[in-house]
Formats: C-alpha cells, sequence, structure tokens
C-alpha cells in the first residue's frame, strides 16, 4: 500500500498551501511575536497555521522594531544580523583564513620582513655585523680601510635601513589593525545574533510552559468533574 500523503495547511497570511514542516500553528509563536503579527496582519487570529516563510520574514521586522527601539538607529552590522535572523545562517567565521587569501605577495613580503625584524635573530644576526665591519676596518685594514672611523658608511646604511624599515613595520601593523577590526566586528555580529536567540528561546519556552499548565489545569478540571458526577452516581 502507498502511505499517504502528508495533509496541507492554508497559510492565513499569504494564503498559499504548505506542508506541515513548512510552519507552525499560531499558538506555538512567541507571544511578542505573535502580538506584532497580529498588529501587522489584523486578520491572524493568532491561532491558525502560518508558514516559515512569512513567520521568518515577521521575525525579521519584529527584531529590527526591538532594536530600533533599543539602540536607535541599526548600523550595517545590524542589519546584517537581521537578515541573518531570518535565513537562519551562520555568522561565525574564521577571519584570519579569510584575511589571510587576499593578501597579496607585497603585503606577505612586507609581514614576514617585519616578523623578522622584530625578532631576537635579526638583533643578534646585525649585532654581529656590525660588529664585523668596525673589525675589518679598524684591525684588518687600518692603513685602507673603505669605512675609517667614525664610519660615516655604515651610519648611512644604518639611516637607510631605518628608513625603509619603518614603513615596513607600519603596513605590517595597519594589516594587523584591519584584522582585529574585522573580529571585532564579527564577534559582535555573533554576539548580538546569540542574545537575540536567547532572548526568543527564553520566551518561547515561558510561552509553552504557561500553556503546559493551562492544559494541564483543564485536564484537572475534567477529571474534577467527572469525580464529582461518579460521586452522584454512586449516591444515587
Amino acid at each position: 500500500m502507498k502511505e499517504n500523503a502528508p495533509a496541507t495547511h492554508i497559510c492565513q497570511v499569504c494564503k498559499k498551501a504548505k506542508s506541515p514542516h513548512e510552519g507552525q500553528i499560531g499558538e506555538l509563536v512567541r507571544p511578542s511575536l505573535a502580538e506584532f503579527i497580529k498588529k501587522c496582519r489584523p486578520g491572524w487570529d493568532g491561532k491558525g497555521f502560518i508558514c516559515l516563510d512569512d513567520l521568518g520574514q515577521f521575525r525579521k521586522e519584529y527584531v529590527k522594531e526591538v532594536l530600533q527601539d533599543e539602540i536607535g538607529e541599526l548600523s550595517a552590522l545590524d542589519n546584517e544580523v537581521i537578515e541573518s535572523l531570518q535565513q537562519h545562517e551562520i555568522l561565525a567565521s574564521n577571519i584570519a583564513e579569510q584575511f589571510e587569501t587576499k593578501l597579496t605577495f607585497g603585503e606577505r613580503l612586507s609581514d614576514r620582513i617585519a616578523s623578522f625584524g622584530g625578532s631576537w635573530k635579526f638583533i643578534i644576526s646585525f649585532g654581529v655585523v656590525i660588529v664585523f665591519w668596525i673589525a675589518i676596518n679598524v684591525v684588518l685594514l687600518a692603513t685602507r680601510a673603505f669605512d675609517p672611523f667614525p664610519f660615516i658608511l655604515l651610519n648611512l646604511i644604518l639611516s637607510c635601513l631605518a628608513a625603509l624599515q619603518a614603513p615596513v613595520i607600519m603596513m605590517s601593523q595597519n594589516r594587523v589593525e584591519a584584522r582585529d577590526r574585522l573580529r571585532a566586528e564579527n564577534d559582535y555580529k555573533v554576539n548580538l545574533k546569540a542574545e537575540l536567540e536567547i532572548r526568543h528561546l527564553h520566551e518561547k519556552i515561558d510561552h509553552l510552559l504557561r500553556r503546559q499548565y493551562n492544559r494541564l489545569f483543564e485536564i484537572q478540571q475534567i477529571q474534577i468533574e467527572l469525580l464529582e458526577e461518579i460521586g452522584r452516581k454512586r449516591e444515587s
């Protein structure tokens, strides 16, 4: 025998037929969002079926309104978080890996030069070169030194090296700051979305618990009425 196809429901918002997996009944929507939907669509009774597409759109508009009330004008990062809530996208990403893939050959070379220039290897090796330079000109080539005391050529080379090394290090530091700024923006988006999702879950759980308590109370009332009816029958 063939299995019966699942019944479809008509969304009260878009009036389209949807499968039960493509939406939910209004009673499961958290109260604040349900009130917002009723305000936008007065024809929605709060108990009918609503598809996930419309629910995501209303959720996006509701979160946007809440954020505007709390923080004022929304930034591009806030709008990106709101879009991710509607599309159910993941905002967390590896900023370092994405940043490294966009570096050019010159930027990678400057990073390596800056890394080497700020290490003990550079200090020790350059100190050895300076001592060797001075020793050659003072001891070995005392009479025919190519850079006699006060070592004007050495001072010129050191000045040129410092003049070239400083911009390279600054370029590397600027990229570090840009990477940190991207990481901070990503952390802000992730934290904001996590806060909104946690707030949504808390409200939804509270709503479900209240509905469960109401149903248990109704069941208890029915049981009491049945017991009273059984008691009256026994007395009669």
